[in-house]
């Protein structure tokens, strides 16, 4: 056996073994994304039936600064270039979050809870779980590719498979991304932030040059990942080089990774983490809860003010675009409940933050399973620490720090959008009771039935889809209100209901009573 071919060895095992594990986590989030795009022509087509209305829409996002930084410019008025334009930087910042998701838990993760160390005392090669963790990752994205040029091939194949291919490239870029952040940091916790914070990056530079310029033009856009999958122009004459520019950055960045992989021992980094002082300076369960969550709760705090800023910056600009077209008031109405467009579009957005709020708080809450299957809460509990008071200092930190991120977007809109800032104040901080229940139930999940306790991840991507595309789709009201958002009163400017709202908080405490009486009950993952 070769050198090359030893340092590979058990990749295939090892794949097997990652593709079972992420059975749950990598379905849903195909299945978001994928009903997310195939849900969007029909969209389209009900808001802008005729191609005098698309080529309207078209040209009013020419001179529309603001909506073209947060979704791009137009390269076309046909149903599958809308489509791509609509939803393309979303699609792609989904499969880039999927992606790092799925690459780090199979490399950085493992190394820190001492799993791989015990997998590589075996015939592994030095390389194969590198390797595993990206052809997982490559699997999901792939699947992802097909799904969504089968789904819009009546389109035009050419246009579906460019778009399929575009969102593929843009998550497999930030899987490789993934992959060398994993071999600098020491942390998993540490390799997700950053390169999370790489795709914000991405993000912004791309909405700086769409601003910029309502072309291509603009070297920012060039920059981005997410901008490369928008100049590929899907269904507008497609540009396939631009391909090759994801194709050379995960070729690059892949030699980059296999190559750092190689000159570490395992459990170390380039960037080791900062040693702690002489003397211990966390007294309590809580105290070590927000050591571990502090940098997650800041990096979702800022993103939620800054997302607060920007669509309260967009308000006015929506409601010149949408203008006198009946179907697009409908949906916004649906979304946000208010016949007033300004409302329901205020209304609309603080729902949409919501929503994705519940992820924030099913990720924090989910912290708890990864510091128990880790062996770290195993030394906390063997001191003077009960398993309630270990536990409630990370589920203050969860259901603390949505209700602190939901304020911080309240008062991004008093700064973008400067206008009724005490209702859109409270509009955000009654999205906490949905998000709560969501978070009751990833407790419960966590605390009765801990192997299922990813299932939580459903829930929040269930809940999401509805509230994203069921207003689009005019879906029954029994299906809105599968989604606990679906029985918040819709602010500002509707009428204030208690009883719904006392209902789901009472519901949320219900669950994480049950979730905490059931980690009572059961033993710790050894």
């Amino acid at each position: 056996m070769n050198r090359s071919t030893s340092q590979l060895a058990g990749t295939g095992t090892l794949l097997r073994f990652a593709l079972r594990r992420d059975r749950v986590l990598v379905p849903v989030w195909v299945a978001v994304n994928t009903l997310m795009v195939l849900s969007m022509p029909n969209t389209l087509k009900s808001l802008y039936a005729t191609p005098a209305q698309r080529a309207d829409l078209k040209h009013q996002m020419a001179a529309n600064t603001s909506l073209r930084a947060l979704v791009g410019p137009v390269f076309d008025d046909s149903l599958g270039a809308l489509t791509a334009w609509r939803v393309g930087v979303y699609a792609g910042a989904l499969a880039a979050v999927m992606s790092l998701l799925v690459v780090v838990r199979h490399t950085r993760d493992e190394e820190e809870s001492g799993r791989q160390e015990l997998i590589s005392s075996g015939t592994v090669g030095r390389r194969a779980p590198l390797t595993a963790a990206l052809l997982a990752a490559a699997v999901a994205n792939v699947l992802l590719g097909l799904l969504i040029t089968a789904g819009l091939a009546g389109q035009g194949a050419a246009g579906a498979l460019a778009f399929g291919l575009g969102v593929a490239g843009a998550g497999l870029v930030f899987a490789t991304m993934a992959a060398i952040v994993a071999q600098l940091t020491e942390s998993a916790r540490m390799a997700r932030g950053l390169t999370a914070a790489v795709l914000g990056a991405a993000f912004v530079l791309r909405a700086a040059g769409d601003s910029a310029s309502s072309a291509d033009s603009s070297v920012l856009t060039w920059l981005s990942p997410l901008g490369w999958l928008e100049n590929l122009r899907a269904f507008a004459a497609e540009r396939w080089w631009v391909l090759l520019l994801f194709v050379a950055a995960v070729a690059v960045q892949a030699l980059c990774a296999y190559a750092l992989a190689g000159r570490r021992d395992i459990g170390m980094s380039f960037l080791p983490t900062r040693p702690g002082p002489a003397v211990g300076r966390l007294g309590t369960a809580g105290a070590l809860a927000w050591r571990l969550q502090r940098g997650s709760v800041l990096g979702w705090s800022l993103g939620f003010f800054l997302a607060g800023v920007v669509y309260g910056g967009l308000t006015d600009g929506a409601a010149k675009l949408v203008g006198d077209n009946a179907r697009a008031r409908e949906i916004f109405q649906r979304m946000g409940g208010q016949s007033g467009l300004t409302d329901a579009f205020l209304a609309a957005m603080v729902g949409m933050l919501g929503l994705v709020a519940a992820l924030y708080v099913v990720s924090s809450v989910l912290r708890l399973g990864g510091e128990e299957t880790s062996g770290r809460a195993e030394p906390v509990l063997a001191g003077a620490v009960g398993r309630l008071r270990w536990a409630a200092g990370h589920l203050l930190i969860a259901f603390g720090g949505s209700a602190l991120i939901m304020l911080l977007a309240g008062l991004g809109f008093a700064v973008g959008y400067g206008k009724q800032i005490g209702p859109v104040l409270g509009a955000c901080l009654l999205q906490v009771a949905a998000v709560w229940v969501i978070g009751g139930i990833a407790v419960l999940l966590f605390g009765v039935l801990p192997q299922g306790a990813v299932a939580a991840w459903g829930v929040a991507g269930a809940a999401l889809l509805i509230g994203w595309i069921g207003p689009a789709l005019s879906l029954p009201r029994a299906v809105l209100d599968l989604s606990p958002f679906g029985h918040l009163p819709k602010l500002p400017g509707g009428g204030m209901e208690w009883g719904p709202v006392g209902v789901l908080l009472t519901l949320a405490a219900l669950l994480v009573a049950g979730g905490l009486a059931g980690l009572r009950r059961r033993d710790l993952a050894g």
